[in-house]
């Protein structure tokens, strides 16, 4: 597993330390994915999901967790730290999250308490097969969703003047692709819970009428 050694102390001495390791960090994310879903016992369609939700969990605690307390003592800008040269190379991209900025900082506690616990709840339900795991997962994915329209709509709607899009690493890597992980598996996962409660639906109807 990737170790975050002094990650509150780190000093930063190579200007591009930052930016490495925030790539080093997101292909270690990928790869724990990956091989987590090799060593699980679920059908291959099953088997991604609590990979990705254990994955989830652990970004939401470990990287936005530390953004959370640094915005209350302070700012991320003024900051120093590992977690805080991770924060300042992504603020290149969303000036936002270098300054305490409420709307984002009031997502990110609803991410960590909220979207954190139930990430992992949903890991249990499908784990156990529990009879809720849809109504959870389904809860989890709008809240996901509505986290990313909320952190990107409105500064859009002003024109966006906090995101970096002349850049093609900030815009297209930064702010598309390491965000559009966050719109595609809750996508995905809603797709999965609307077929699932659609075959349980007509599974019921069609048991009733046996009964008629």
């Amino acid at each position: 597993m990737y170790h975050l050694s002094g990650i509150w102390n780190t000093e930063i001495k190579d200007k591009d330390f930052a930016l490495k390791e925030l790539m080093v960090w997101r292909r270690g994310q990928v790869s724990r994915v990956l091989l987590c879903r090799r060593r699980t016992y679920f059908p291959s369609r099953e088997s991604v999901k609590p990979c990705f939700l254990e994955e989830a969990a652990s970004d939401q605690h470990v990287e936005e967790g530390p953004f959370v307390y640094l915005s209350f003592v302070g700012n991320v800008a003024d900051s120093e730290g590992l977690i805080a040269s991770l924060w300042k190379e992504y603020g290149k991209a969303d000036a936002r999250w270098l300054y305490f900025d409420p709307t984002i900082v009031s997502l990110e506690i609803l991410t960590v308490v909220l979207d954190g616990s139930l990430a992992l709840v949903l890991i249990y339900a499908i784990v156990k097969e529990k009879y809720y795991r849809h109504f959870i997962q389904i809860t989890l994915c709008v809240c996901e969703l509505y986290g990313g329209w909320m952190t990107f709509f409105p500064d859009w709607l002003m024109g966006g003047p906090n995101l970096n899009t002349d850049n093609w690493l900030y815009f297209g890597v930064y702010l598309v692709f390491f965000n559009s992980v966050w719109v595609l598996m809750p996508g995905l996962l809603l797709w999965q819970s609307w077929v699932e409660l659609k075959k349980m639906y007509y599974k019921g109807t069609s048991a009733g009428k046996k009964f008629q």
